[in-house]
Protein backbone atom coordinates (compact mmCIF):
# COMPACT_ATOMS: atom_id res chain seq x y z
CA UNK A 1 0.00 0.00 0.00
CA UNK A 2 1.63 3.52 -1.03
CA UNK A 3 0.06 6.87 0.38
CA UNK A 4 1.70 9.53 -1.80
CA UNK A 5 0.07 12.09 0.79
CA UNK A 6 -1.48 14.65 -2.64
CA UNK A 7 2.32 15.12 -3.29
CA UNK A 8 4.92 14.38 -6.32
CA UNK A 9 5.16 10.65 -5.22
CA UNK A 10 1.52 10.89 -6.86
CA UNK A 11 3.51 11.95 -10.11
CA UNK A 12 6.77 10.01 -9.93
CA UNK A 13 4.90 6.72 -8.78
CA UNK A 14 3.21 5.99 -11.81
CA UNK A 15 6.22 6.19 -13.79
CA UNK A 16 8.07 3.61 -11.53
CA UNK A 17 5.65 1.30 -10.34
CA UNK A 18 5.38 -0.55 -13.80
CA UNK A 19 9.12 -1.94 -14.09
CA UNK A 20 8.17 -3.09 -10.52
CA UNK A 21 8.17 -6.35 -11.48
CA UNK A 22 5.35 -8.44 -9.39
CA UNK A 23 4.84 -5.73 -7.40
CA UNK A 24 0.82 -4.92 -7.05
CA UNK A 25 0.59 -1.23 -5.29
CA UNK A 26 -2.71 -0.33 -3.65
CA UNK A 27 -2.57 3.19 -4.21
CA UNK A 28 -3.70 6.09 -1.70
CA UNK A 29 -3.95 9.91 -2.39
CA UNK A 30 -2.31 9.91 -5.72
CA UNK A 31 -3.65 13.42 -6.84
CA UNK A 32 -1.05 16.19 -6.34
CA UNK A 33 -3.35 18.83 -4.24
CA UNK A 34 -1.15 21.67 -2.59
CA UNK A 35 -3.82 22.12 0.31
CA UNK A 36 -2.97 18.73 1.59
CA UNK A 37 -7.09 17.36 1.25
CA UNK A 38 -6.88 14.02 3.14
CA UNK A 39 -3.77 14.38 5.67
CA UNK A 40 -0.69 16.57 6.58
CA UNK A 41 2.10 15.41 4.47
CA UNK A 42 4.18 14.86 6.76
CA UNK A 43 4.48 10.87 7.79
CA UNK A 44 6.65 11.67 10.90
CA UNK A 45 3.32 11.91 12.74
CA UNK A 46 1.55 8.76 13.63
CA UNK A 47 -1.87 9.94 12.91
CA UNK A 48 -0.89 10.64 8.63
CA UNK A 49 0.33 6.95 9.05
CA UNK A 50 -3.26 5.88 9.73
CA UNK A 51 -4.57 5.45 6.05
CA UNK A 52 -1.87 3.78 4.58
CA UNK A 53 -1.64 1.17 8.01
CA UNK A 54 -5.79 0.95 7.49
CA UNK A 55 -4.95 -0.04 3.91
CA UNK A 56 -2.14 -2.82 5.13
CA UNK A 57 -4.74 -4.20 7.12
CA UNK A 58 -7.76 -4.33 5.27
CA UNK A 59 -6.04 -5.73 2.10
CA UNK A 60 -3.59 -7.61 3.57
CA UNK A 61 -1.05 -6.34 2.22
CA UNK A 62 3.12 -7.01 3.18
CA UNK A 63 4.03 -3.63 3.70
CA UNK A 64 2.84 -0.08 3.66
CA UNK A 65 4.85 3.15 2.50
CA UNK A 66 3.97 6.63 3.21
CA UNK A 67 5.80 9.37 1.67
CA UNK A 68 5.63 13.43 2.64
CA UNK A 69 4.84 15.85 -0.06
CA UNK A 70 8.23 16.27 -2.30
CA UNK A 71 8.83 12.62 -1.81
CA UNK A 72 11.89 12.57 -0.36
CA UNK A 73 11.07 11.41 2.20
CA UNK A 74 9.47 8.53 3.39
CA UNK A 75 8.18 6.42 6.26
CA UNK A 76 7.30 3.02 6.65
CA UNK A 77 4.82 0.01 8.36
CA UNK A 78 4.83 -3.85 8.51
CA UNK A 79 2.10 -5.94 7.44
CA UNK A 80 0.68 -5.93 10.84
CA UNK A 81 0.17 -1.94 10.24
CA UNK A 82 2.97 -1.59 13.17
CA UNK A 83 5.52 1.61 12.29
CA UNK A 84 8.91 0.75 11.49
CA UNK A 85 10.99 3.76 12.97
CA UNK A 86 13.37 5.43 10.05
CA UNK A 87 16.17 4.63 12.13
CA UNK A 88 15.70 1.23 12.52
CA UNK A 89 14.67 1.43 8.61
CA UNK A 90 18.14 2.63 8.20
CA UNK A 91 19.99 -0.36 9.81
CA UNK A 92 17.45 -2.68 7.87
CA UNK A 93 19.00 -0.97 4.73
CA UNK A 94 22.56 -0.34 5.81
CA UNK A 95 22.61 -4.31 6.29
CA UNK A 96 21.41 -5.20 2.82
CA UNK A 97 23.11 -2.63 1.33
CA UNK A 98 26.45 -3.97 3.15
CA UNK A 99 25.78 -7.66 2.04
CA UNK A 100 26.51 -6.25 -1.70
CA UNK A 101 29.47 -3.83 -0.51
CA UNK A 102 31.50 -5.06 2.70
CA UNK A 103 33.54 -2.53 4.11
CA UNK A 104 31.76 0.38 2.57
CA UNK A 105 30.55 2.99 5.34
CA UNK A 106 27.27 3.89 6.56
CA UNK A 107 26.44 7.31 7.96
CA UNK A 108 23.34 7.61 10.10
CA UNK A 109 22.74 11.31 11.71
CA UNK A 110 23.11 11.31 15.83
CA UNK A 111 19.42 11.09 16.92
CA UNK A 112 19.30 7.59 15.68
CA UNK A 113 19.21 4.18 17.94
CA UNK A 114 22.15 2.61 19.45
CA UNK A 115 21.50 -0.82 17.27
CA UNK A 116 22.35 1.49 13.85
CA UNK A 117 26.28 1.59 14.98
CA UNK A 118 25.52 -1.86 15.80
CA UNK A 119 24.32 -3.16 12.68
CA UNK A 120 26.41 -1.52 10.66
CA UNK A 121 29.68 -2.68 12.17
CA UNK A 122 27.80 -6.43 12.51
CA UNK A 123 27.11 -6.09 8.78
CA UNK A 124 31.37 -5.38 8.49
CA UNK A 125 30.30 -1.58 7.52
CA UNK A 126 32.09 1.01 9.28
CA UNK A 127 29.66 2.93 10.92
CA UNK A 128 30.17 6.85 11.22
CA UNK A 129 27.51 9.07 13.38
CA UNK A 130 26.92 12.65 12.21
CA UNK A 131 25.18 16.21 12.90
CA UNK A 132 21.48 16.14 11.94
CA UNK A 133 20.78 17.93 8.38
CA UNK A 134 21.05 17.25 4.65
CA UNK A 135 24.26 19.24 4.30
CA UNK A 136 26.37 17.64 7.14
CA UNK A 137 25.18 14.00 5.58
CA UNK A 138 25.99 14.86 2.57
CA UNK A 139 29.04 16.46 3.21
CA UNK A 140 30.24 13.18 5.53
CA UNK A 141 29.44 10.82 2.68
CA UNK A 142 30.95 12.78 0.22
CA UNK A 143 33.84 12.93 1.93
CA UNK A 144 33.67 8.67 3.14
CA UNK A 145 32.65 7.81 0.00
CA UNK A 146 29.74 6.51 2.09
CA UNK A 147 27.38 3.99 0.25
CA UNK A 148 24.07 4.79 1.96
CA UNK A 149 23.07 7.20 5.34
CA UNK A 150 19.77 7.49 7.04
CA UNK A 151 18.10 10.49 9.37
CA UNK A 152 15.68 9.70 11.88
CA UNK A 153 13.48 12.08 9.49
CA UNK A 154 12.81 9.61 7.31
CA UNK A 155 15.32 11.19 4.54
CA UNK A 156 17.34 8.32 3.03
CA UNK A 157 20.07 9.24 0.90
CA UNK A 158 21.83 6.88 -1.51
CA UNK A 159 25.96 7.27 -2.98
CA UNK A 160 24.51 6.08 -6.62
CA UNK A 161 21.97 8.90 -6.70
CA UNK A 162 24.74 11.59 -6.32
CA UNK A 163 24.42 11.13 -2.34
CA UNK A 164 21.03 12.30 -2.50
CA UNK A 165 17.79 11.79 -0.70
CA UNK A 166 15.18 9.83 -2.36
CA UNK A 167 11.82 8.21 -0.86
CA UNK A 168 10.74 6.58 -4.10
CA UNK A 169 14.72 4.85 -4.03
CA UNK A 170 14.18 4.05 -0.41
CA UNK A 171 10.83 2.01 -1.44
CA UNK A 172 12.48 0.85 -4.44
CA UNK A 173 15.15 -0.74 -1.89
CA UNK A 174 12.58 -1.70 0.35
CA UNK A 175 10.60 -3.61 -1.70
CA UNK A 176 13.47 -5.59 -3.40
CA UNK A 177 15.01 -6.89 0.05
CA UNK A 178 11.08 -7.60 1.04
CA UNK A 179 10.92 -9.59 -2.44
CA UNK A 180 14.06 -11.68 -1.09
CA UNK A 181 12.65 -12.18 2.64
CA UNK A 182 9.15 -13.48 1.29
CA UNK A 183 10.99 -16.13 -1.16
CA UNK A 184 12.44 -17.49 2.34
CA UNK A 185 8.97 -17.34 3.98
CA UNK A 186 9.64 -13.97 5.87
CA UNK A 187 7.57 -11.26 6.63
CA UNK A 188 8.57 -7.60 7.18
CA UNK A 189 8.03 -7.27 11.00
CA UNK A 190 9.96 -10.18 11.34
CA UNK A 191 13.09 -8.86 9.47
CA UNK A 192 12.85 -5.22 11.61
CA UNK A 193 12.21 -7.26 15.09
CA UNK A 194 15.63 -8.41 15.98
CA UNK A 195 16.52 -4.49 16.13
CA UNK A 196 14.12 -3.33 18.70
CA UNK A 197 16.13 -4.15 20.98
CA UNK A 198 16.02 -0.92 22.97
CA UNK A 199 13.41 1.69 24.54
CA UNK A 200 13.11 5.28 22.68
CA UNK A 201 11.03 8.26 23.64
CA UNK A 202 11.19 9.45 19.89
CA UNK A 203 11.64 13.10 19.12
CA UNK A 204 9.87 15.88 21.79
CA UNK A 205 10.09 19.27 21.52
CA UNK A 206 10.31 21.85 23.86
CA UNK A 207 10.20 26.05 23.42
CA UNK A 208 12.80 27.00 25.36
CA UNK A 209 13.44 31.04 25.57
CA UNK A 210 17.60 30.33 26.12
CA UNK A 211 18.60 27.45 24.25
CA UNK A 212 22.09 28.07 24.69
CA UNK A 213 21.80 28.32 28.83
CA UNK A 214 19.30 25.51 28.47
CA UNK A 215 22.08 23.35 27.02
CA UNK A 216 24.59 24.72 29.36
CA UNK A 217 22.35 23.66 32.61
CA UNK A 218 22.53 19.70 31.20
CA UNK A 219 26.09 20.24 30.40
CA UNK A 220 26.59 20.66 34.25
CA UNK A 221 23.63 18.83 35.65
CA UNK A 222 24.78 15.25 33.84
CA UNK A 223 28.79 15.68 34.03
CA UNK A 224 29.08 12.43 35.30
CA UNK A 225 27.90 11.24 32.15
CA UNK A 226 30.15 10.51 28.73
CA UNK A 227 29.52 13.67 27.20
CA UNK A 228 29.86 14.68 23.33
CA UNK A 229 28.67 18.27 21.32
CA UNK A 230 28.83 16.74 17.90
CA UNK A 231 25.48 18.53 17.58
CA UNK A 232 23.83 19.95 20.64
CA UNK A 233 24.66 17.73 23.88
CA UNK A 234 24.84 13.88 23.89
CA UNK A 235 25.63 11.78 27.10
CA UNK A 236 25.57 8.34 27.80
CA UNK A 237 25.56 6.52 31.40
CA UNK A 238 26.17 3.03 31.93
CA UNK A 239 27.65 0.06 30.22
CA UNK A 240 25.85 -0.66 26.64
CA UNK A 241 23.78 -4.18 27.51
CA UNK A 242 23.45 -2.89 31.52
CA UNK A 243 20.16 -2.68 32.49
CA UNK A 244 21.19 0.80 33.55
CA UNK A 245 22.43 1.94 30.09
CA UNK A 246 20.86 5.18 28.83
CA UNK A 247 21.82 8.45 26.55
CA UNK A 248 20.08 11.26 25.75
CA UNK A 249 20.84 14.21 22.84
CA UNK A 250 19.25 17.61 22.98
CA UNK A 251 19.75 20.06 20.51
CA UNK A 252 18.90 23.36 19.13
CA UNK A 253 16.51 22.80 15.98
CA UNK A 254 17.90 23.92 12.31
CA UNK A 255 14.73 24.95 11.11
CA UNK A 256 12.48 25.87 14.33
CA UNK A 257 12.86 28.06 17.90
CA UNK A 258 12.73 24.76 19.80
CA UNK A 259 15.02 22.20 21.54
CA UNK A 260 14.95 18.53 20.50
CA UNK A 261 15.25 15.92 22.88
CA UNK A 262 15.85 12.02 22.31
CA UNK A 263 16.19 10.05 24.94
CA UNK A 264 16.69 5.75 24.97
CA UNK A 265 17.23 3.02 27.43
CA UNK A 266 17.69 -0.73 27.65
CA UNK A 267 14.54 -0.80 30.23
CA UNK A 268 11.25 0.31 29.12
CA UNK A 269 10.59 2.02 33.16
CA UNK A 270 13.94 3.63 33.15
CA UNK A 271 13.43 5.40 29.41
CA UNK A 272 9.96 6.63 31.22
CA UNK A 273 11.87 7.78 34.22
CA UNK A 274 14.80 9.36 32.05
CA UNK A 275 11.99 11.28 29.81
CA UNK A 276 9.89 12.56 33.09
CA UNK A 277 13.67 13.73 34.36
CA UNK A 278 14.81 15.76 31.07
CA UNK A 279 11.08 16.86 30.93
CA UNK A 280 10.84 18.60 34.46
CA UNK A 281 14.23 20.53 33.23
CA UNK A 282 13.48 21.68 30.21
CA UNK A 283 9.56 21.99 30.65
CA UNK A 284 6.71 20.76 28.91
CA UNK A 285 6.57 19.52 25.57
CA UNK A 286 5.26 21.17 22.37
Amino acid sequence: ALDASNGMAGYTLPHILPGLHGVQADRLFMEPDGTFPNHEANPLKEENLDPVRERVLATQAQIGVCFDGDADRCCFVDERGHTVPADLMTALLARDFLARSPGATVVYDLRSSWVVKEVIAQAGGVPRRDRVGHSFIKGTMRETGAIFAGELSGHFYFKDNYVCDSGVIAMVSALNLLSRASNQGKAFSSLVEDLRRYHSTGEINFHVEDKEAAIANLRQRYADGRQEELDGITVEFGALGDPSWWWFNVRQSNTEPLLRLNLEASDAALCEAKKAELCALLGTPE
